[in-house]
C-alpha cells in the first residue's frame, strides 16, 4: 500500500507502545505477516511519520502474540530494519525508532583507501597500471573521423550495432538482451534496484566486494556470506545458504576482488546444479575482463534464463571509458534500459565506438594481452616471494592478492612506515552480525594490488620482504628466517 494511504494518521500519532494499536497500524499498511512484510510495514510507518525517531515499540513477544506469528519472525524483521539504521535496540530498555542521522556514505568502500598520499608505493587502490592500458589516441582518431551525429536521437538503440556484435561473439553464453552502462559498479547498482527488495536475502562471497556490501545494505537486504576456496564459492555453503530462500546470488567469476580467485569450469557446473532447484537470480560481475588469466566461465551456460553477466572494460581498457556490458534475460535488461531513459539515457556512443576500435584492432588487442601477462608475472613473483617467507596469500589472478597478517592494524602501520600503502582486509569481510547465516569466517589480512608493482624482480623481492615483516612482525620474521 502506498505511503499516502497512511499519511492521514500522522496528525493523530503518538508513541504506540500498546501492541494492539501498533499491530492495527501495521495491518493498515499491509497484511503480509512474513518477516519481510512486517519490516516493510514498519518502514512505511516510519517514512510516513507515524513512527518518529525515539519512539519505543512494543516487545517482540507482544507483537508476535497479536500478529499470530513466532517471536523469531518479528526478531528477523527487527534485524533487517536495524541493518538499514531504521531501528535500534537498547537492551532491556526496548527497541526504538532510530534517531535521525545524516545519510551514510559507502562506508566499506571508503575504508579501502582515502585520498592520494605521498606514500612511495601505493598498492591499495585495486586499479590497473596506467602504463599497461592500450593507447586511446589512434582509436579516438579513427572513431571521430568524419562523424558528427553520434547521439542524434534519444530513441536510438542504446548499444552500437558493431559493439553488440562483438559482445555477442565473445559472451560466455547466449543472452536474450545486451546493453552497456557506466562501469561494473553502475551495473551492480542498477541490477540491485531491479531484483532486490527491502528485506530480501542475498548470497555474497566472503571475502567479497565492499561496494557491493554497501549497495545491498542500503537496499535493506540481508546478506548470506558464503566462503570460497581456490575454485570459487564452496558448493556446500551455497547449498546451505539456499535454505534461506535468497532472491539473488552475487558472484565474481574470475580474478575475484580481493582474492584473485577464478571459478573453474567444474565448479561452475557444480554451482549450477545446486542453483537449478532455486528461483534466485544469479549475478556475475566479471570486473577484470581480459586482464584475467582464467577463461570467461559462467553459470549462464547452464541457467541462462536467470543469469545476468557483467563484463567491465575499466581494468583492461581504461577506467575513464566508463563502460561495462551486461547481458541476460530481457525481463531485467529491458527494465534497466527503460529506467535509464529517465536518467542518462545511454552510455556515450562516442565512447562505445572507441571501445569497438580497441576490441577489433591488432595494436590494442596486443596491448591488453601484454598487460595480462605482465599482471600475471607480477602477481606470481610476489606470491612466490611471500610464500617463501612463510606468508599465506590468495590465488591472485588479475591485479589483487589477499595476504594474511598476524595483526591488521600493525601491518598497515609498519608498511606505511616503509613507504608502502595497502588496503585493510576488514572492509572485504562481513561481520557475524551483518551476515544472516553468521557464517563469515575472517582472519586478519591486507589486500595488495600486485598490478601496481614494478616489473623489476629485485623491487618485487624488496616489497615482499617489507610485507613479510609487516605480516609476521619483526620478531616473527626473524624467527621464521632462523
Amino acid at each position: 500500500m502506498a505511503i499516502d494511504s497512511v499519511s492521514p494518521m500522522v496528525a493523530a500519532r503518538h508513541q504506540m507502545e500498546d501492541p494492539q494499536e501498533f499491530v492495527a497500524s501495521l495491518l493498515h499498511t499491509s497484511e503480509d505477516r512474513t518477516a519481510k512484510g512486517i519490516a516493510a510495514s514498519v518502514h512505511r510507518l516510519i517514512t510516513a511519520g507515524i513512527l518518529r525517531p525515539g519512539d519505543r515499540l512494543p516487545t517482540v513477544r507482544e507483537i508476535s502474540a497479536q500478529l499470530g506469528v513466532s517471536p523469531a519472525t518479528v526478531s528477523e524483521a527487527w534485524q533487517s530494519l536495524a541493518l538499514v539504521g531504521a531501528l535500534t535496540t537498547r537492551g532491556r530498555a526496548g527497541t526504538f525508532v532510530a534517531l535521525a542521522t545524516p545519510g551514510t556514505g559507502p562506508t566499506r568502500f571508503m575504508g579501502l583507501g582515502g585520498p592520494q598520499s605521498a606514500v612511495g608505493l601505493d598498492l591499495s587502490r585495486g586499479t590497473p597500471d596506467p602504463a599497461l592500458l592500450p593507447s586511446l589516441l589512434s582509436a579516438v582518431e579513427r572513431v571521430t573521423r568524419g562523424q558528427n551525429e553520434w547521439s542524434s536521437s534519444y530513441f536510438d538503440e542504446p548499444v552500437l550495432g558493431a559493439l553488440e556484435d562483438e559482445l555477442r561473439r565473445t559472451w560466455p553464453f547466449a543472452p536474450e538482451r545486451i546493453t552497456v552502462v557506466d562501469g561494473a559498479l553502475d551495473a551492480l547498482s542498477r541490477i540491485i534496484d531491479h531484483v532486490v527488495s527491502f528485506g530480501d536475502r542475498i548470497v555474497v562471497e566472503s571475502p567479497g566486494f565492499p561496494p557491493l556490501f554497501d549497495l545491498l545494505e542500503r537496499a535493506g537486504a540481508q546478506m548470506l556470506a558464503v566462503s570460497m576456496d581456490e575454485q570459487g564459492i564452496v558448493p556446500e555453503e551455497l547449498a546451505r545458504a539456499l535454505e534461506f530462500d535468497p532472491a539473488a546470488v552475487f558472484i565474481q567469476p574470475r580474478a575475484q576482488n580481493p582474492t584473485g580467485t577464478s571459478m573453474t569450469t567444474l565448479r561452475s557446473s557444480e554451482l549450477a546444479q545446486i542453483l537449478s532447484s532455486s528461483a534466485c537470480w544469479i549475478i556475475e560481475d566479471d570486473h577484470s575482463g581480459d586482464i584475467a588469466q582464467a577463461d570467461d566461465v559462467s553459470i549462464g551456460r547452464y541457467i541462462p534464463e536467470r543469469c545476468i553477466h557483467i563484463r567491465s572494460y575499466s581494468k583492461s581498457h581504461g577506467p575513464d571509458l566508463r563502460i561495462a556490458a551486461l547481458g541476460g534475460p530481457s525481463e531485467v535488461i529491458e527494465a534497466i534500459i527503460n529506467r535509464r531513459m529517465l536518467g542518462p539515457g545511454w552510455t556515450s556512443r562516442l565512447l562505445q565506438g572507441t571501445l569497438v576500435e580497441l576490441l577489433t584492432h591488432a595494436e590494442p588487442i596486443a596491448a591488453v594481452a601484454h598487460a595480462r601477462e605482465a599482471y600475471a608475472l607480477r602477481s606470481t613473483h610476489l606470491r612466490e616471494s611471500l610464500m617463501d617467507r612463510g606468508i599465506a596469500c590468495s590465488p591472485g589472478d588479475g591485479i589483487n592478492v589477499l595476504v594474511s597478517v598476524n595483526d591488521e592494524r600493525s601491518a598497515l602501520v609498519t608498511l606505511a612506515a616503509a613507504g608502502i600503502r595497502v588496503a585493510p582486509g576488514e572492509p572485504f569481510h562481513l561481520s557475524k552480525n551483518t551476515s544472516l547465516t553468521g557464517n563469515a569466517p575472517r582472519s586478519a589480512s591486507v589486500r595488495v594490488t600486485s598490478g601496481m608493482l614494478s616489473d623489476h624482480p629485485g623491487e618485487i623481492e624488496s616489497t615482499a620482504q617489507s610485507i613479510a615483516i609487516a605480516s609476521l612482525g619483526v620478531e616473527g620474521f626473524d624467527a621464521h628466517r632462523r
